[in-house]
């Protein structure tokens, strides 16, 4: 694939876009690389707190260390992907942002359907999945089916408040360019579009809708619809998953609905229900659809700790 291929972002023209008082961001940057947006946009936010006025976004055309959940860093080639992070400073009790990665990913994948084409889903808390391409040649990869992952998400809080909801979107590669099989990218899936700009916009719209909703409810999520939503574009929910913890050991049930912070609700083979926060999720056997059915907990509320929220996140490609 050629430069002309992968054409680089015209920050001037997103800025027209998606700044005020055409758009819903107070500032936009793109640099040419980061080792990760996340790292770079917090230490910019508490070097000067006055220059990043929220909500303000970082983009970079190159992510050479991108951080995922448990230490884990990935790499995008130039140009191949969108990776950036949002500064947000919800008006809504600290103990609801914990719902933060579930309503990223929801508006990602409203953005992936609407604009991209492609039957998104979400893969507990906050990875995005589209089916492989393939129909039913398609080769099943245990713990992902025939869906790919083709983003991830990594939420974390600041100490003054604020967030930081970071976003990797596999757009342009390759397969050689993708390191693990369960990984794709909208030009792999055959999306309606690859234009990154046109992509971008869409997704910080389909950002400011989804969190400006709830934000209006008081960040209550159930009360603005948001909960219903993500129970609809879950691929966990109604799935056998084995979920592997963050501090070791695992879990193995059926996956039923989300807790009042948005947690996840397994059913253990034994009957217990376990409200799990973080992990790794393996889908073990897809039930009956996404929807959780009329078992399903909704609700908001729950704590927040400092540093990341939701659980198995980062790399697009991982």
């Amino acid at each position: 694939m050629t430069t002309a291929d992968r054409p680089a972002l015209r920050p001037d023209f997103l800025r027209d876009l998606l700044v005020v008082p055409h758009g819903p961001l107070a500032r936009l940057e793109v640099v040419e690389e980061s080792v990760s947006t996340n790292t770079e946009l917090a230490a910019a936010v508490a070097a000067d707190p006055q220059a990043w006025p929220a909500p303000a976004l970082l983009v970079a055309e190159h992510q050479v260390g991108g951080r995922g959940r448990a230490g884990r860093t990935w790499e995008t080639p130039a140009r191949t992907a969108l990776t950036g992070s949002l500064l947000v400073r919800p008006d809504v009790p600290r103990g609801r942002l914990s719902w933060l990665p579930l309503l990223a990913g929801l508006a990602t994948v409203r953005c992936l359907r609407a604009t991209a084409g492609v039957e998104a889903v979400v893969k507990w808390p906050n990875d995005v999945l589209v089916p492989a391409a393939g129909g039913e040649a398609v080769e099943e990869i245990e713990g992902w089916g025939t869906l790919r992952k083709v983003a991830g998400i990594l939420c974390e809080l600041l100490p003054d408040g604020g967030a930081i909801v970071g976003v990797g979107l596999n757009v342009l590669q390759g397969e050689g360019e993708l390191p693990v099989a369960s990984a794709t990218s909208l030009a792999l899936a055959g999306a309606a579009t690859t234009d990154r700009e046109v992509l971008l916009t869409a997704l910080e719209e389909s950002f400011a809708l989804t969190l400006g909703r709830w934000q209006d409810a008081g960040g209550d999520a159930e009360a603005a619809g948001l909960v219903a939503e993500c129970v609809e574009v879950s691929a966990t929910l109604g799935a056998h998953v084995r979920v592997e913890l963050t501090g070791g050991g695992q879990v193995i049930g059926e996956a039923f609905g989300f807790g009042p912070d948005g947690s996840l609700l397994v059913r253990g083979d034994d009957g217990t229900v376990r409200s799990l926060h973080s992990g790794d999720v393996h889908h073990l056997r897809v039930g009956s659809g996404s929807t959780a059915g009329p078992e399903a907990s909704t609700g908001t509320g729950g704590a927040a700790s400092s540093g990341p929220v939701g659980g198995p996140v980062g790399a697009p490609a991982g």
